[in-house]
Order: C-alpha cells, then structure tokens, then sequence
C-alpha cells in the first residue's frame, strides 16, 4: 500500500534522530524500516493476532493508527510534553507524524494545526500527498495547495519532490532541526503518487486513467534512486545484486512468518490495556472467562 512513497517515507525516516518519535498512519512501512521495526510485527496487526507487537518506545515509532487524522492530535500532544519536559533546544527532540491528503480535511489535523501553532510545538507535520483519497482527487479536497494551508495556522509549509528521496531527507532533516531547535512547527507536504490501490477492496480502474498511472511509473522513486547510484559511479550490478538478494530473503522471512502466526488466547484482549490493574476491567475479564467455559460446560454436557 506504499508503492510509489518509499521516497517519501525512507528519506523522512532516515532524517529522524534516535529520541526523535514518529506517528504513522497505517501504511508507514518504509519509516517503520527505518526505525528498526520487524516488517512482521506490523502484519500480526493486518491479520488481528497483535495489538501491537512492538514497543514503541523500543523503536520511537508509535502504533498504527486507523482512525483518519487522530495521530496528528497524539503528535501534538506528545510534542507539547516535550516542551514541558524542558527538551527542546540544543540535543532536542522532536515528533514527526504522517498523513495523506485525504486526512487534511478531517477537523482532526487543522485542530492539531491550530495547537501546535499556537503553542510552538517541536512537531513536523509530514503530508504524503499521493494524488488520491480513495477515489477523490486533489482538486475537490482544496483550491490551494496543500503546503500553503500552514500559513494561515501561522507556521511554515514547503513541498517537496516526494520521488527524490535525498530531498525529502533534507527537507525533513531542516524542519525536524528546527522543530528540536524551539522554532515550532512545519508542514511538509511530499507528492508522490500511489501507484496502486488505496485498500485491498479499492479498484483504482473505476476513477482514474491509466495513462495517469503509466506517466507516474516514470518516475519511480526506487528506479530513479537507482538510476543516480548508477550514474554516479556509487553501486554496480554485483550491489545491486545483493539488495535483490536481501529482498528476497527478507520476503521469506514475512511469508514463512506470516503463515506461523498463531491466534491469540481470547483471554489476551486483556492484556496490556492499562499499566495497573483496573478493578472494571478485571470484573470484566472473569465475565468473558465464564463466557468462554460455558460452551467447554454444553461440550462436555453433550457428550454424556
């Protein structure tokens, strides 16, 4: 669901410091690879036998989120405790949080807009603006572009190239400096292009052109990143080789582990919910055990 916004993705990951947090939608898997996470960990979440297999403080990489536009809000947030934990300045640390441009019309993002403005939050707001959310195009989400909706909030906005992967790390590396530095927010806006469908149901035939996606194939961040290490004289066929040979192996690793996940115990819907133990939760829990042994009770009943 990333193909055609690895640039995007793996540039404004890389430019990410180590204390730096990312907040992702659901298709991050590029910044989730920059960050250390096991590509798996985030399938066990696809397939609904996690909720959410990796520590995110682990990896400074936050969980997925579903819920269009919300992790601009927690991004938000967690950038204004930054503040108040005295971490902003020279060493700072700040947030990065990711969207598409379907979410910029969701009230969520211009509230976390009009937030992190006025508080002068170390945030960077990364917009991957592919083209498409789901099936409407750019034209009848916003008259302006994208990146110009953060002057009105009263911070800076810039577009980038979202195919060149070396000036989304610099961008991103500019605003994230500046975000550490007390400078308050950016709004980045990347424009790739989704390259396939919005979701495993979607059917991009049914509202776009195929020219459309023939002239965008073009310019494909991957290839052209290969083109430059080419043509630079920085990797010949026997690198390129072995990042295929990589690949390959890594896609095993996903497939075979993929297949062996095994379906959680019912019961650990309940696990990890609150840090302590919560009185209504436990009630709850001895109230689905007894649910889950009554049919063990009818099974048993039925065969005497």
């Amino acid at each position: 669901s990333l193909l055609g916004q690895e640039a995007a993705q793996v540039g404004s990951g890389r430019a990410l410091s180590p204390r730096d947090m990312a907040f992702p939608t659901y298709r991050e898997h590029g910044v989730a690879w920059c960050r250390g996470v096991d590509p798996t960990k985030l399938l066990a979440l696809f397939r609904g036998v996690s909720h959410g297999g990796w520590d995110p403080a682990g990896h400074n990489f936050h969980l997925y989120t579903i819920v269009i536009g919300a992790q601009t809000l927690h991004a938000t947030g967690y950038a204004m405790g930054i503040q108040r934990d005295g971490l902003v300045g020279e060493n700072g640390e700040a947030a990065i949080v990711y969207f598409g441009d379907g979410a910029t019309s969701q009230g969520d993002v211009n509230e976390a807009f009009i937030w992190a403005s006025v508080f002068n939050a170390p945030v960077v707001f990364f917009c991957q603006n592919n083209q498409w959310a789901i099936s409407e195009p750019l034209e009848r989400q916003s008259r302006i572009p994208l990146y110009q909706r953060a002057r009105g909030f009263g911070f800076p906005g810039v577009r980038v190239d979202g195919n060149d992967v070396f000036a989304c790390l610099a961008v991103t590396r500019k605003a994230l400096q500046a975000a550490r530095e007390g400078q308050g927010p950016t709004l980045i806006e990347a424009f790739p292009y989704r390259m396939g469908a919005h979701t495993t149901t979607d059917d991009p035939t049914r509202y776009r052109l195929a020219a459309e996606l023939e002239a965008w194939k073009l310019k494909d961040p991957i290839e052209r990143v290969k083109a430059y290490l080419v043509r630079s004289g920085l990797a010949d066929s026997a690198f390129f080789a072995g990042v295929e040979a990589d690949a390959a192996a890594l896609g095993r690793h996903v497939r075979e582990s993929c297949l062996a996940m095994p379906d959680p115990q019912p019961l650990a819907i309940f696990d990890n919910v609150y840090a302590e133990p919560n009185a209504r939760l436990e009630a709850e829990r001895e109230q689905f055990a007894a649910y889950l042994d009554s049919f063990e009770d009818q099974e048993q009943e039925a065969a005497r």
